[in-house]
């Protein structure tokens, strides 16, 4: 064996070694690219999951705290909420950028024609965008490819600012903050449905992928409100060691990843409506998002400047993404 082989052999031994026990252990998630709202420095961050590393960042406006994928993973749409927090004075959004993910750049603004704070934006099946608007009470429905705005459903409540959709598109559920409630929408009818109260005060929400329960966080007790969406009540609770500010469903419905402002991420078995396993994290009022295959849950952290990433399958924390402050909405958008 000369000494040429000899190293081309020892060179892919070192990197086989350092793909199994370096820093970045997991298994590689489901193709794609995963997008990052930075509400401070008024950027969408393009990050590879493979890599770990940025790819790019592209400016929007003040401040844009959520972003969506489209479909086929290529635009981002960034709703422009303002410089407040929810339910605070300051400026108040007008509009939503929209970015090119294949050109990496703002491809256009999308006028809403008054202020709205709109805060986030969810693709239903029909192809259609929904934002919610917290000023108008509202959820706006946009035309992605027209982008603009074709119809507003009412909500019955302020401070909408969250949204799920059932997985057969003929639902929405927003989480109203100072209301401490969820909207029931009819997505075909454009109408509200109901509102289900919940507590004094809530924080984000998300549906289970057969669309039979929604869930979201109370802020003043440390436990989660499980809605049954066939009675649109609340089912029972969660209990949690700590309040849960956002969670996101397993791709199989068997699992809830919740994260904790008090620096914790919860993984929730939902047959047994228990926490399985507890992991310690920088203090976390970001959001949870899993990939498409489930392996791996991201959380993001505004005020570490940290994405940190919990291996699902083995059961442990990797090496977070190390970024800036202000890191916030998540999105995974199909590779294209």
């Amino acid at each position: 064996m000369n000494a040429t082989i000899s190293w081309l052999i020892a060179s892919l031994l070192v990197l086989a070694y350092g793909a199994t026990v370096g820093s970045h252990p997991a298994p590689a998630p489901a193709h794609g690219i995963l997008l990052i709202a930075n509400q401070f420095e008024h950027t969408t961050l393009l990050v590879d999951p493979v890599t770990r590393q940025q790819i790019a960042s592209v400016t929007v406006g003040v401040n844009g705290h959520e972003v969506a994928a489209s479909p086929d993973g290529h635009f981002a749409f960034v709703p422009i909420y303002g410089n407040s927090g929810v339910g605070k004075p300051g400026t108040d959004g007008t509009s939503i950028d929209v970015i090119d993910l294949r050109a990496r750049k703002l491809a256009a603004t999308i006028d809403l024609g008054k202020p709205l704070r709109p805060h986030r934006a969810a693709f239903g099946p029909d192809g259609l965008l929904y934002v919610t608007a917290e000023l108008a009470n509202a959820v706006y429905v946009l035309d992605p490819a027209a982008r603009k705005v074709i119809a507003q459903i009412p909500t019955g409540a302020p401070e909408a600012h969250m949204i799920a959709i059932s997985p057969d598109g003929t639902r929405a559920y927003t989480a109203n903050v100072g209301a401490g409630s969820v909207s029931v929408l009819d997505l075909k009818k454009r109408a509200l449905v109901t509102v289900i109260p919940v507590s004094k005060t809530v924080q984000r929400i998300c549906i289970s992928p057969d669309g039979k329960q929604v869930f979201t966080h109370d802020q003043t007790a440390p436990r989660i409100a499980v809605i049954n969406t066939a009675t649109n009540q609340i089912d029972h609770w969660i209990p949690l060691p700590a309040t849960a500010y956002s969670s996101a469903p397993t791709p199989d419905g068997r699992k809830l990843v919740a994260n904790s402002a008090s620096g914790k991420i919860f993984v929730i078995d939902l047959d047994g409506s228990r926490v399985e396993q507890s992991f310690k994290i920088p203090p976390a009022v970001g959001e949870v998002l899993i990939t498409p295959d489930g392996h791996l849950a991201f959380v993001s952290c505004p005020q570490a400047g940290t994405v940190e990433i919990l291996d699902l399958t083995a059961g442990k924390l990797l090496a977070p993404i190390q970024l800036t402050k202000g890191v916030d909405g998540l999105a995974w958008a199909a590779a294209n």
